[in-house]
This record gives structure tokens, sequence and C-alpha cells, in this order.
């Protein structure tokens, strides 16, 4: 029997790896959908970033384990709900200030996760004493924030720069082209917008040399730009924050996670509210209350909130029974409102 060939690439040969887990963790605020910040480690200029711990195998089972653990150390804050969102793995995407030690260092491969909190959630002083801060996501993604119209920085200065790099000659035929992609993201021509492409949205500008991370990452020398298109933040974290955008803005649709940001009682234009701020849209009164009837999502509590100082408002809470009945229920949106 002969003996099997040697592969060319043997397990010492590979460069080692090490595990990240970050934590996208949203909650709302003042009517603003705002993700959890930590501030850079003491001494590096960086940028905010999400939480971040490496898996310690030894120390926990799971990497979920692991996660709830970094972020309580981090933040001071105790995780409820919790997904796994997507690894990230691509090279380069970890880029540190000594190049030298980043070629010759482990690989970073980082899982992302998404997870819901009520900001009055944990010790507000405990939270604040960490350095970690609740950013607004509209401050990251400004060009994502419908609720008052169409964003005027995509027509002054997104889709003009967009469409030059769309224009400019490839070196090799790419599939589908720039300008089939900048349509379908940012809703041109045929293509109504769809709020859920925020990763397709922020991959484009990212590739077009239009994000300070293109000019981190040395893909680009400068933006070109006066003024940059929303806050940075350290590393890849921005693109991960993009991607759980990406998936509250499709599951509120098909599972009651909208929920997991409410207080056990609320009124029903505090809910639409909640629900405007994740997707983006303004959403027509009378539809959504007929919307949210109609799924039976809630239920009344028989108490009234005079909070707004005007007339009482009925007082709901989630009808928990409803994930017993129907395995998919959820906020299915219509059109624009």
């Amino acid at each position: 029997m002969e003996p099997t060939a040697k592969s060319d690439t043997e397990p010492d040969d590979i460069p080692p790896l090490r595990i990240g887990l970050n934590a996208a963790i949203v909650a709302v605020t003042d009517h603003t959908p705002s993700i959890l910040a930590v501030p850079a480690v003491p001494g590096q200029r960086r940028a905010d970033g999400l939480p971040f711990g490496p898996f310690d195998p030894a120390r926990h089972r799971t990497f979920e384990a692991s996660l709830r653990d970094s972020v309580e150390q981090q933040t001071a804050l105790k995780l409820g709900y919790v997904e796994q969102l997507y690894t990230f793995g691509d090279r380069g995407r970890h880029r540190r200030d000594d190049a030298a030690r980043e070629e010759s260092g482990p690989h970073l491969v980082s899982v992302g996760y998404l997870a819901l909190t009520r900001a009055d959630a944990g010790n507000p002083e405990a939270l604040a004493a960490t350095g970690a801060r609740w950013r607004g996501w509209y401050e990251l993604f400004p060009w994502e924030d419908w609720r008052n119209g169409r964003p005027a920085m995509l027509d002054a200065a997104i889709l003009p720069r967009l469409e030059a790099w769309a224009g400019e000659p490839l070196k090799a035929q790419h599939s589908p082209s720039r300008k089939a992609r900048i349509r379908l993201a940012f809703g041109l021509k045929e293509f109504p917008w769809d709020e859920e492409r925020v990763l397709d949205r922020y991959e484009l500008l990212y590739e077009a040399g239009l994000l300070v991370e293109s000019v981190n990452d040395q893909r680009v020398a400068s933006t070109g730009l006066s003024a940059q298109l929303g806050q940075a933040m350290r590393f890849d974290h921005r693109r991960i924050a993009a991607t759980a955008v990406q998936r509250l803005r499709a599951k509120i649709k098909y599972r009651p996670v909208i929920f997991e940001l409410m207080p056990p009682e609320f009124t029903l234009t505090e809910l639409q509210t909640t629900v405007q701020a994740i997707s983006g849209r303004h959403l027509h009164k009378q539809n959504f209350r007929r919307l949210v009837e109609g799924a039976e999502l809630v239920e009344p509590t028989g108490a009234t909130s005079s909070a707004t100082g005007g007339r009482p408002a009925a007082l709901y809470r989630f009808r928990a029974q409803i994930l017993e009945e129907r395995p998919v229920p959820g906020l299915r949106l219509g059109g624009r409102g």
C-alpha cells in the first residue's frame, strides 16, 4: 500500500487563529435606537468599538457564556436576549498600528452577536464607571434614518460619489456590476428602498472609499469628503454593527423580539415609536394599530398612563401566549407610511 501523499499545507503550517467575540447590544433611548460602545484601550488612539473579548475554552464551555462574561466585565451589564449573527474572518479586517505585529501574530476571527436590552436595565452608575456609553445607531448610519423623509446626504454626497466610483474602469469584470449593486442597495430606478439592506449599503460605501474605515484599512488615502459619513468605529466593528441592524430590522417582522426593547407595560404609541426607531421609517398610526391588533401580539392591562400630560392612554403588555399559538408571530410591516 503506497504511503499517503503529503498535503501541500500541513496543520503545522497553518497560521494560528484567535477567536474573538463581539456584541452589538441594542436598546432604545428617547425614541432613538442605540448601540453600546466601549472606549479604546488606554494609550491607543482609536475610536470606540463594540464590547469584545477572546474566547477562552479553559474558562467557558460555549461562545455565548464567554461573551456574556466579557460584556459584564467591560460594561457591568448582564445580557438578556442574545443571538449569533455572523463569523467575520477576512484577512486584514483587524488592522493594528504595528503592521509587523499584525503579519506575525495570530489571525483574528470574530463571532458577532446581537443582544437586546432595555436602556434602564442594569446599574447606570456602574455602566458609566466602565466608560461604556450608548451611541445612537443613526450616528453610525445616518443614511438609514427615513423617519422624517429621505436623508438629504443621499443625494448631496453619497450617490454622486458612488456613481463616479461605479463609472471607474475595472481591471476585471465584476458580477453583478457596481451600478447594479448600487441600484439595488439604495433603491434607485425600478428598485424601492429596502430598509433591510443595511449591510449592502455599508459594504458599498466601504468599497468605494467613502468611510473613515476605508482610510484606516489603507484602501484609500482619503475619503475626499468634506464631512465623514457617520461616526467611525475601530477595526470592522461598524460593519458588525451594520449586520446587527440589518438582522434586527428583518427579525421584527417575523418574531416578537421588539418586546425585548419595551418595558413590561407600554402604550401603543410607545410601541409604534420603538418600531419606527428600529425600522428607520414612518408608520401610519391607524395602519400600525390595525397591524398590532390583527397580529394579537398585545393585550390591555386595564391601566392607563398620563405620562404625556394629555388624555390618558391605555397600557398594554406583550401577550406571551401567542408563542404557543403561532410559530412566527411578528409585525409584518407593509409599504412606507
